[in-house]
């Protein structure tokens, strides 16, 4: 059975989007698509964080979702915080495209990232090796520009 989730990004001025996240069995990979706008040119953090809190905006989401303790890293790395996703880049038009594929992800079990944020981040995330004990829990990847739920759908 297919599972579906997706997330509406909303944020400050005109950064939003929407992703679209698909697993085709529990012990598949999930697939993350959509497209973000209104960023600038370039690299963006992008992270599942803990949290399915917006009530103060992006910051009641909390940490990056890290249920095994370990440091932040880049999503190719084995030791990582599960919800590190790496950068997304956006184009000349201020939009990024999601294509990602994921296998510590999951949408199901008690590590399933449904009801968790997703946030985009005002700078590149660099993957935990900024050389500062900052960049080993958030990748030095800056203020939150957008965040959303994510939610099972159909």
């Amino acid at each position: 059975m297919v599972l579906k989730a997706v997330c509406v990004l909303k944020g400050t001025g005109d950064v939003n989007g929407t992703v679209y996240f698909e697993q085709e069995s529990d012990s598949a990979p999930v697939k993350l698509s959509g497209q973000i706008s209104g960023l600038t040119a370039g690299e963006h953090g992008f992270h599942v964080h803990a949290f399915g809190d917006n009530t103060n905006g992006c910051v009641s989401a909390g940490p990056h979702f890290n249920p095994h303790g370990k440091d932040h890293a880049g999503p190719t790395d084995v030791d990582r915080h599960v919800g590190d996703l790496g950068n997304v880049t956006a184009g000349a038009d201020n939009i990024a495209k999601i294509d990602i594929t994921d296998k510590m992800l999951t949408l199901n079990g008690p590590l399933s990232i449904i009801g968790r944020t997703m946030v985009i981040h005002e700078k590149a995330d660099d993957l935990g090796k900024g050389g500062n004990e900052e960049s080993l829990k958030t990748g030095n990847a800056g203020a939150r520009l957008a965040c959303g739920v994510i939610g099972i759908t159909g």
